[in-house]
């Protein structure tokens, strides 16, 4: 990690880029898949799961027998471990159900709002080297809570032209049954297009790389909806001489061994905290099957000395980081000053595995400082809020004259009759 001691103000915006590619240098490759896949459907796909995931498919979808294949070849004990996890990101998002908001505004007006499910959702869970079937907890349990009628999902296939057996079996937990073997860019453009086999989605959830967030994005240009920008991987760390430096140094690899173009972020008062962290993730990074992606990681990230709480506070909200872990002697004055951050982890005990797995909470969260606006997915990403009114006679003789004032006022003489007429109709009784 690169170390910056009590950077100035001015600097921040420098020393706190991502190491990520720009739209443009992306935005020709997938505008090229997205015109292909509307124009030529499946056979486009076909094309690009070959070219890009280096296998030939005949077909895309998973069938049953596939499905209950897999489940077999889970270990009890993982499927135990799944289970867990499912259970508790159940009870959290079931909780994040709320009542119809009804109020009478004015004698006769009455107002409320009610949640509807959307009904078409697309799914896309990362595979390649790190198949994230937690992930299909993330997305597919709010979506079976929030009452989706259908759900799609689609993830890389591997070199066999398969779908990791966690992946699948994450699937049946959460009810899934229409799953395809594709991935990256002609994924997302499958979905939202629709072709032969896929059916087209109203909304697309999940992670994945530049490429993957870019294609979501064009997506939203052809009336699709996405969960929100989620791309590599970070983390930010803010930690003092309370803080373990073993645990610090863990943490910071947990994100790091995602890919290669991942990004942590070390934030401290103390010089020797950082100094510790150092040693530490040296030490860690040796026992690490994946240690040549976290290396990679590791030299796009920086650990930075400030000289205060405050200065440090101000830093993390400029960041904006997915993932926000403190460990401080004050935990609390980061946690209520805390404003751009997609999750935030508490205290030497609650390592950021703990939400990309099983707390309850979602680890599907907005990157590259999109937290500074968007949440993490959460049950109402997977519903729309419609308003109703109802106004009786008494209430439009209450409320349309306004209605009539404010109509004229804007040249909107159509809307006026819509009151008047109304009106007229009640004086005459």
């Amino acid at each position: 990690m690169k170390n910056i001691i009590y950077p100035r103000v001015d600097q921040w915006s420098e020393i706190l880029k991502r190491p990520t590619q720009t739209v443009k240098e992306i935005e020709r490759t997938v505008n090229e898949v997205f015109e292909d896949v509307q124009t030529n459907g499946d056979s486009a796909i076909m094309k690009y799961t070959e070219l890009f995931d280096k296998v030939s498919l005949l077909s895309f979808q998973v069938t049953q027998e596939e499905i209950k294949m897999a489940v077999q070849f889970i270990s009890n004990e993982l499927k135990e471990a799944i289970q867990l996890a499912a259970g508790n990101i159940q009870k959290f998002h079931s909780a994040q159900k709320t009542e119809k908001v009804y109020k009478e505004t004015m004698q006769g007006v009455v107002c409320w709002q009610e949640k509807r499910p959307i009904q078409k959702i697309g799914l896309y869970i990362p595979g390649g080297t790190a198949p994230l079937f937690s992930t299909v907890l993330m997305l597919g349990i709010p979506a079976r809570i929030a009452g989706c009628k259908e759900i799609i999902l689609c993830s890389p296939p591997n070199k066999e032209g398969k779908i990791a057996n966690e992946i699948l079996y994450a699937a049946s937990l959460c009810g899934i049954t229409k799953i395809y073997k594709i991935g990256g860019i002609q994924a997302i453009s499958g979905l939202t297009f629709g072709t032969e086999t896929i059916p087209k989605v109203y909304k697309i959830f999940g992670p994945g790389n530049q490429f993957v967030t870019v294609a979501k994005q064009i997506a939203t240009k052809f009336g699709v909806a996405i969960d929100m920008p989620a791309g590599p991987s970070e983390l930010l760390v803010m930690a003092d001489d309370s803080a373990n430096p073993s645990f610090v140094a863990s943490d910071l690899l947990s994100q790091a061994e995602h890919g290669a173009d991942s990004q942590v972020l070390l934030v401290s008062t103390s010089k020797k905290t950082i100094e510790n962290v150092s040693i530490e993730l040296k030490k860690q990074l040796e026992e690490l099957p994946r240690k040549e992606i976290a290396i990679k990681a590791i030299e796009n990230s920086i650990s930075i000395l400030v000289q205060n709480s405050e200065e440090a506070l101000d830093l993390i909200n400029k960041y904006a980081p997915e993932h926000f872990i403190v460990c401080t002697k004050n935990d609390n004055f980061f946690v209520d000053g805390i404003i751009n951050a997609g999750s935030v982890f508490i205290g030497n005990y609650t390592p950021e595995s703990a939400g990309d797995y099983a707390s309850g909470t979602n680890h599907t969260l907005p990157t590259n400082g999109y937290s500074k606006a968007y949440s993490g997915v959460n049950l109402d990403s997977f519903t729309k809020s419609i308003t109703f009114q109802e106004i009786s006679k008494i209430g439009i003789q209450n409320i349309g004259p306004s209605i009539e004032l404010m109509a004229e006022a804007e040249g909107l003489q159509a809307h006026k009759n819509a009151v008047t007429l109304r009106l007229k109709e009640l004086k005459s009784c």
